[in-house]
Order: structure tokens, then C-alpha cells, then sequence
């Protein structure tokens, strides 16, 4: 288990997991920090981002959750982890490939008052001989608590334990979030994910398309971009019946017959990721009354909506737009394509 410690750049996150150690069993603390800062020195410069901010690069996204997995696999037990996250995509994407790994998160969040928090800021403690390199790193932290503030008031306020902390010590901090994991107010992320693959896959999507002949795309939460309603074919089961059982459960809508296949696509492997044959399937049009019935009662979806060919172009990956621009020529000629990367062959 994961107790990921939220809040402000300057909060007291660091001050309040320190505490939070001595106070859950067999508990450990993880500072991502480490990682962010080898990230400059593994990448080419050219590679940074201009923002100065690791957080922005999804290396160091994917290695704080292999990191965490590595550590959790030689220590066990809980790991304690002081990390802002401010954007709800990269919060996704991390609980998201961290539940694929079977590892539960507590997400707590530091609601610190601004005014102290500015107040804390301002007092931190110059670095060792270096003056002129704390004022801008006290800025850094002030240019930060606007969109701490906007991510409060939207979506990090529902999903994390909030924990004000802006009278407390770090004592006190770590003795409210030790009594809220353990009492179960502070409840596990409800992200839900297929443990990621050890090999080659099989996966089948549904189109479904709308009276316009927009079709339906996804907003995964575990994952950047959207996506077909769709799934990992289980060991077993028919990839029309795995794209059908798919449908039902992302969206709540029940397909009535068999979907009619578009494509079939090799996806070749791109470490880390294995590939695997990939299958798109024809789920017809929806009428207005069934547009109206999708709620996303899944937890791996965020949202959902209806695009135009030229729409998709620029919500969906690359690979899985190619995909998708076959199957429509395969829809409007009355034909089934093999693909190989994309690519029609045969």
C-alpha cells in the first residue's frame, strides 16, 4: 500500500511523512524527488522541459511508479510518499499504472491555507551558501500555489482525504493521516486497472457511432488519451464477446447482437509496452435514447463523447487513430482489413 501525501509545494509534506513513519507499521519512506532529479542527468538536454518542472516528462512519471513497485517488492509494507500532484491527467496516469501493478493508494491532501502557506514559504531557511539559488527557488514555490488553489477547488478536492494542517505540527499532521488510514477514512483511489502485461496481448474495441456518424470515444483515467470502449481479452473468452462484455461494463450499454469486425491490426512491440493483435468491431448506431443511457458506472473512465474523423485525429494516440481511419474505410466499403501497424496488408 501507498499513502501519497498531497498538497502545496512547501505544505509541510516532507516535515508531516517523516513523522507518519514512526506511526504506521512497517512503513517506509519514498521521496520521488530522488528520481526527478536523475532524470537531467539521464536524458539529452534537448529532452528537458523548458518549464524546469520532471513532472512534465513521462519518464520520470513511469519511473517514480517503478520505483515505488521495486521498493515495495524488497521492503514491504507501506511506503510513504510527500508528492505534489497538481494535474489530474498525471495523477491518472501514476494511480492508474500503480493499480495495474495491484498497489493500493490512500491519496491525502494538505489544505494548507494560503496565507500561511505564503507565510511558510517566505520563512524557509536559505540553502548553505547558496543566497541568490533560494530566492529563486522560494519563487518557483510561490508561482506554484495558484494552481495548487485551482486544483483544490476542482478535482483534487474530491478525490484525496483533506487534512488541514495549517495550525497543526508535523506531529499532529502525521497523527491525523495515520488515524484516518487507519480507520478507513482515508479510503483507497478507486482507479482499477488489468495488471499490466508480461507478454503479447489480445485486445478488441466497438465503434459505436451516433446519428451523425461521429463515433464514441473514452477518457480513460489510468492512461493519456482516449480510447474505444474496449478491453484486454481474457483468457478463454471471444474477442467479439471480450469487445461486447467491454461495452457493457465501460458504458452500461448492452449491444444486442454480435458487433460485425472492421480491422484486425498487429501492433508490433515498443518496450516497454509488448503489443499484440488488437481488433475493432462495427457496434452499429446508437439511437438518441441510447446515447442518453451511457454512464461510465467504471472507474477507469473519466469522461466520454462523440467525434468527427477529424476530432479523433487529435484525441487519440497515434497508433489507435490509424486504427481508427482503417476501420472507417472498412465501415463504408463493407469489408474487413488486416493491418500490420497501422497498415493494410493483403
Amino acid at each position: 500500500m501507498i499513502v501519497w501525501i498531497n498538497g502545496a509545494f512547501g505544505a509541510g509534506k516532507s516535515s508531516a511523512a517523516r513523522e507518519l513513519i514512526d506511526l504506521i507499521p512497517n512503513s517506509t519512506l519514498y521521496d520521488p524527488e530522488l528520481i526527478g532529479g536523475a532524470v537531467p542527468l539521464l536524458l539529452p538536454p534537448d529532452r528537458l522541459p523548458g518549464t524546469g518542472d520532471p513532472w512534465d516528462l513521462r519518464i520520470w512519471r513511469r519511473l517514480v511508479v517503478d520505483a515505488a513497485a521495486a521498493l515495495l517488492a524488497e521492503v514491504g509494507g507501506v511506503l510513504v510518499v510527500p508528492m505534489t500532484v497538481l494535474r489530474q491527467e498525471h495523477r491518472d496516469e501514476i494511480f492508474g499504472l500503480l493499480a495495474a501493478r495491484r498497489i493500493a493508494v490512500r491519496h491525502i491532501v494538505l489544505t494548507t491555507d494560503e496565507t500561511i502557506l505564503r507565510a511558510r514559504i517566505e520563512a524557509r531557511e536559505p540553502h548553505p551558501g547558496d543566497p541568490a539559488g533560494n530566492g529563486r527557488s522560494r519563487q518557483w514555490y510561490l508561482d506554484r500555489v495558484a494552481p495548487y488553489r485551482a486544483a483544490l477547488d476542482g478535482w483534487l478536492a474530491a478525490d484525496a482525504y483533506a487534512v488541514d494542517n495549517g495550525s497543526l505540527t508535523p506531529e499532529a499532521t502525521a497523527k491525523v493521516i495515520a488515524d484516518a488510514v487507519r480507520t478507513g477514512e482515508a479510503g483507497a483511489c478507486g482507479i482499477v486497472q488489468t495488471p499490466e502485461p508480461t507478454g503479447e496481448t489480445l485486445a478488441a474495441g466497438v465503434l459505436l457511432f451516433d446519428d451523425e456518424d461521429r463515433v464514441l470515444l473514452v477518457d480513460p483515467t489510468y492512461k493519456p488519451g482516449w480510447e474505444f470502449p474496449g478491453g484486454v481479452v481474457e483468457r478463454g473468452e471471444a474477442p467479439a464477446r471480450a469487445a461486447m462484455r467491454e461495452v457493457a461494463e465501460e458504458t452500461g450499454l448492452e449491444l444486442a447482437s454480435v458487433p460485425r469486425l472492421l480491422v484486425v491490426d498487429w501492433e508490433p512491440p515498443k518496450p516497454p509496452a509488448y503489443g499484440g493483435m488488437r481488433f475493432l468491431f462495427d457496434g452499429g448506431r446508437l439511437t438518441g435514447g441510447q446515447a442518453d443511457r451511457v454512464l461510465l458506472p467504471c472507474s477507469e473512465l473519466r469522461g466520454w463523447r462523440f467525434a468527427t474523423e477529424s476530432e479523433a485525429e487529435d484525441m487519440l494516440p497515434p497508433v489507435r487513430f490509424e486504427r481508427l481511419r482503417w476501420a472507417l474505410r472498412a465501415r463504408e466499403r463493407g469489408t474487413v482489413l488486416n493491418l500490420e501497424a497501422g497498415v493494410p496488408v493483403g
